[in-house]
């Protein structure tokens, strides 16, 4: 059945306040003032705020380097250690992956509080790590940390031919979410879609390969990974930083079977992408994705005017205005 307007309206309020999305709100408040920083570097940056990496050019080299960081939300350390330290690794080699990158290695920053707790947040990066193929090369601990908690960084490597960045969708563009289905709800933390842990790790790296054929083929416009604000909060990401809009069929997000869709647009998938293509290249790109397990469908368009609107059966209502909201902003570079 189609949603009502009454019930877009519901949705799109539960999307404007879900903690997801306003806990992006205050990074411009710190990314406006770091951002004078990138005049002082001595290399080239061609992207920072606002990516999912940072992405810099080497000198004489076709690679460019990728850059990451994340730190693990408090609640899902507090419920499941051993997985947020899992987490820790996934949410950093996706970071990579969605630029079409191949991840290096990490470092972490662990404050340890309890021995017990912290021994399963390393055991969970460990596993982690042999998951995703990368290594744990360094960090830095706190033995006397007053709460347990665990961040981690990631340097990656992209040829500079085939990046793809998350501020370039294009008026007319096709926009394509693509999520694994194969998974389901952690047992603790119910807001994690776990696609990875019952998986080995040629069948989850097998995801990455869409990715990085659909770089290749340079097929795709943008690209952002699905994060904390969930598909409809991180496409919003993707928009704001691309300085348009966009359209999209609420029905059309790939979900599981008996998944309420108001959950459904809040959950972090363990693999989630939300592309950008040309309307010629945009079903090739679902073919790719659904060819290595990932479900795909194009929900919409790219517009010009500066707003997300949601809908279905030719119902559409505004759930972002990038005039006068913002998810995590896009600092301008003061010289």
């Amino acid at each position: 059945m189609p949603l009502s307007i009454k019930e877009l309206t519901v949705l799109a309020n539960e999307i404007q306040n879900f903690i997801g999305v306003t806990r992006k709100k205050p990074i411009v408040y710190v990314t406006s003032k770091l951002v004078a920083t990138l005049n002082f570097s001595f290399t080239r940056i061609l992207r920072s705020f606002g990516e999912d990496c940072a992405i810099i050019e080497l000198d004489g080299s076709n690679e460019l380097i990728l850059f990451a960081a994340d730190g693990i939300w408090h609640k899902l350390v507090e419920a499941d250690p051993y997985f947020a330290g899992y987490c820790s690794v996934l949410v950093n080699v996706n970071d990579i992956v969605a630029k079409g990158g191949k991840p290096m290695a990490i470092v972490d920053i662990l404050g340890l509080s309890n021995q017990e707790k912290s021994d399963k947040i390393v055991a969970g990066i460990i596993d982690g790590c042999k998951k995703f193929g990368v290594a744990c090369v360094g960090g830095h601990l706190h033995p006397d940390s007053p709460m347990l908690s665990i961040s981690v960084a990631i340097l990656g490597l992209v040829h500079k031919d085939h990046v793809i960045f998350s501020d370039t969708a294009k008026i007319g563009d096709s926009i394509i979410i693509a999520i694994d289905l194969d998974g389901a709800f952690h047992s603790k933390f119910k807001l994690a879609w776990d696609t990875t842990s019952h998986k080995s790790p040629e069948k989850v790296r097998e995801k990455f390969e869409a990715i990085y054929r659909i770089a290749e083929e340079k097929l795709a416009t943008a690209c952002k990974d699905i994060s904390n604000p969930g598909s409809i909060g991180t496409l919003a990401m993707l928009l704001e930083a691309s300085s348009v809009g966009g359209k999209i069929d609420i029905e059309k997000i790939p979900r599981p079977e008996n998944v309420d869709l108001l959950k459904w647009v809040k959950v972090y998938p363990g693999f989630g992408v939300i592309l950008t293509s040309s309307k010629s290249n945009s079903k090739k790109c679902v073919r790719i994705l659904e060819d290595h397990g990932i479900s795909a469908s194009i929900v919409g368009k790219v517009i010009q005017e500066k707003c997300l609107y949601l809908g279905n059966n030719g119902k559409y209502i505004p759930v972002f205005d990038f005039s006068k909201d913002n998810i995590s902003g896009k600092p301008q570079l003061k010289k």
